[in-house]
């Protein structure tokens, strides 16, 4: 009885000082406490699921299947697809001997529940006390070494003699049809495992989408108690089983699940019951030593800032999206918001090439080879884009599906209009070159995009009587700017990916039709009387909703004179709406660092971020006050902000260049590790 009371005691003390311990860790998210009315969940991926958490216990509140396409909802246009969800359970709990108090943990009934996100190893854990009788753990992760399985991991601690009845939920979202549910236990002398499964049309038959749920309970289930499966309704299904544990008893089990649609294997069904059966008799152990050295191969390239806690916080946490968002060796890319829900349809844009891609690019190039390989196989669908335009080439769409078709809704201009992505995909290109020097990556893959890319800006171009080529009627980088000429960013992308296209057909030994360089040297970049680079033609000073016409600075590098940097910067800093996308303010502070002005990077670094923060964990949203997390891009961003800007990393023809960098006063060092294909470290103080 003593140890009991002891027990009860001192286990809400331990647990308090590790939670306050974790809110010191730069590796951990911390939701302490968990208030449903102010919370954003964090995700768990890796890059093909994406599990978002939720602030109910023992509760995910999505599932999210990368790859997957349907036309459904709003807009009329392909999204990506909500899954099965396998990450819920039910847990039943009474004090032994009294059923009459059996009593179901929900929201309602649980106390001290904290949340935690260990991005070191991708793992989300969140902790309660059920009413006096038990302590629970709920652990849930997507294992990075299997793409298509995840494992939850649930731990009871007994408070008192107790009788729990957990029990496995398998439930499909509205969205899906023809749902069909199976239950089964392979069973062999030296192995059991039971398989709970799911399958179903996509909302218009596109697709099959299956899933597959099995217990581990060690030594490959042989011991494993008396399972109870039960079929409540067509889209939901559970397997339970029942255990009576002892005053200061621990009981642990594993969940692991699989899910595939037939986008990703001809016969979904059998390949996600193949999938789990796997990692049921992988269990536990080997399972997460592959997760965990998976995730350390990828923190070998790191940042780490000294002298600013939440900053390095919030660091890690782009870090840890961008790196759970996508991975090497698919032809996946990212959408604006990743695998965190179905945020802008989980299409691809230009946040992909110019915000994204760039930090993955220097930190992880097999992942960013990944996202291009995504741009390349879709070349035909971009082909057929410019063709339908009357346009040569490849014109990418402006939100691209899983077939690389134009999937913006018909009532956003954007679509049609927003030309510059097709510009950024042949820098994204071109830079890739740069930092391996992979000649042949160019020759298969590169420089047939750069090919099609400057044949589109050679057929979209409007010469007038003079033979300057103008670019007329298009969406800007700044949307606000809609069906306006020569506008700057579009113009200088242009130039910028007809000079690569050039470059590169050079290094492959070719030559260039001549007519890319001419078209390269009579587009216009538009100025006011005192030089100041003007947005397009006709702009006065009206606010805009995110950065233009300074792109050219940075990354395009077309206007360096340090005299015309400051006066676009100052011209179009108080011009930046307050409440535009995070990233625009994030590469303003990389100029500002190029100009050796750390304390105003600094500044505008934090405003690329700090505002756009949702509790609980710190989730970017894509606008101060919005409510749409996680907003990948602004990551990115702000990732470029300090690789580029205060790491004073610079991708040249050269190569990967260090250029002259100064910390703010209040930052003590900034290390970068496993940068480029050298996997450098590079470290300013």
């Amino acid at each position: 009885m003593k140890k009991l009371l002891l027990l009860t005691l001192f286990l809400p003390l331990l647990r308090l000082a590790a939670q306050q311990d974790l809110r010191q860790s730069p590796w951990h998210l911390v939701a302490d406490p968990v208030d449903p009315a102010h919370y954003a969940g964090v995700t768990v991926a890796n890059g093909m699921l994406g599990l978002v958490t939720s602030p109910e216990p023992l509760k995910m509140k999505d599932i999210v299947l990368n790859g997957a396409f349907d036309t459904y909802g709003r807009g009329r246009v392909s999204n990506i697809l909500r899954g099965f969800n396998f990450a819920n359970m039910d847990l039943d709990v009474q004090p032994a001997g009294q059923p009459e108090r059996r009593q179901r943990i929900s929201a309602t009934n649980v106390s001290g529940m904290r949340q935690r996100l260990d991005m070191k190893q991708a793992i989300f854990t969140s902790t309660f006390e059920h009413q006096g009788l038990v302590t629970v753990s709920y652990s849930a992760t997507a294992l990075r070494h299997l793409p298509f399985t995840s494992m939850i991991t649930l731990e009871v601690t007994a408070l008192q003699d107790v009788e729990i009845y957990p029990a496995a939920v398998l439930r499909a979202p509205e969205i899906l049809r023809e749902v069909s549910n199976f239950y089964s236990v392979i069973d062999r002398p030296h192995a059991k495992v039971p398989l709970m499964t799911s399958t179903a049309a996509t909302p218009t038959g596109k697709h099959t989408l299956a899933a597959s749920v099995s217990f581990v309970f060690g030594d490959h289930n042989l011991h494993m108690p008396e399972l109870i499966h039960e079929e409540w309704d067509y889209d939901m299904h559970l397997t339970r089983f029942y255990k009576r544990l002892k005053a200061g008893e621990r009981f642990s089990f594993d969940i692991v699940a699989s899910e595939v649609s037939s986008a990703h294997y001809a016969d979904p069904l059998n390949e996600a019951e193949r999938l789990t059966i796997y990692a049921a008799l992988e269990g536990r152990e080997r399972l997460m030593a592959r997760h965990t050295a998976a995730w350390a191969e990828l923190w070998k390239s790191d940042i780490i800032l000294e002298g600013d806690l939440e900053a390095q916080r919030a660091i890690r946490s782009s870090l840890y999206h961008l790196y759970a968002f996508a991975r090497e060796g698919t032809a996946y890319s990212l959408s604006p918001m990743g695998l965190s829900g179905l945020g802008y349809n989980g299409h691809v844009f230009w946040d992909t090439e110019f915000w994204m891609y760039p930090p993955l690019l220097v930190m992880q190039p097999g992942i960013a080879r990944s996202l291009l390989e995504y741009r390349y196989e879709r070349l035909e669908a971009a082909r057929q884009n410019a063709f339908s335009h009357g346009y040569q080439g490849a014109m990418f769409p402006w939100e691209s599906d899983d077939a690389g078709q134009e999937a913006t809704p018909v009532w956003a201009l954007t679509g049609p209009f927003e030309h510059h992505i097709t510009g950024c995909v042949g820098v994204a290109a071109w830079n890739y070159y740069q930092l391996t020097r992979d000649t042949a990556w160019l020759r298969t893959r590169g420089y047939p995009i750069l090919r099609e890319v400057a044949a589109f800006w050679v057929s979209r171009v409007e010469p007038d009587a003079q033979g300057v080529c103008h670019i007329n009627n298009v969406v800007g980088a700044d949307e606000w700017a809609e069906n306006v000429d020569d506008n700057a960013f579009t113009n200088g992308v242009a130039i910028a990916s007809l000079r690569h296209a050039v470059t590169a057909a050079r290094v492959l030994g070719q030559t260039p039709p001549a007519r890319w360089t001419e078209v390269a040297n009579a587009i216009p970049i538009l100025t006011f009387p005192d030089g100041t680079t003007r947005e397009y033609r006709g702009y006065q000073d009206t606010t805009i909703k995110q950065a233009d016409a300074n792109l050219l600075t940075f990354p395009l590098k077309l206007i360096t004179d340090p005299a015309a940097v400051r006066r676009d910067l100052a011209f179009y800093e108080p011009r930046l709406s307050p409440g535009g996308p995070a990233m625009g303010s994030a590469l303003l502070a990389v100029i500002y660092q190029r100009l050796s002005e750390p304390e105003k990077a600094r500044e505008l670094f934090y405003k690329g971020y700090r505002p756009n923060q949702i509790p609980p964990f710190g989730v970017l949203a894509e606008c101060p006050g919005c409510a749409n997390p996680y907003f990948a891009t602004g990551a990115g961003g702000m990732l470029q902000a300090i690789l580029f800007g205060f790491g004073g990393l610079d991708l040249t023809d050269q190569g990967l260049v260090q250029l002259k960098s100064n910390l703010p006063k209040s930052w003590k060092s900034l290390t970068l590790t496993g940068v480029g294909i050298d996997e450098r470290t590079v470290v300013i103080k």
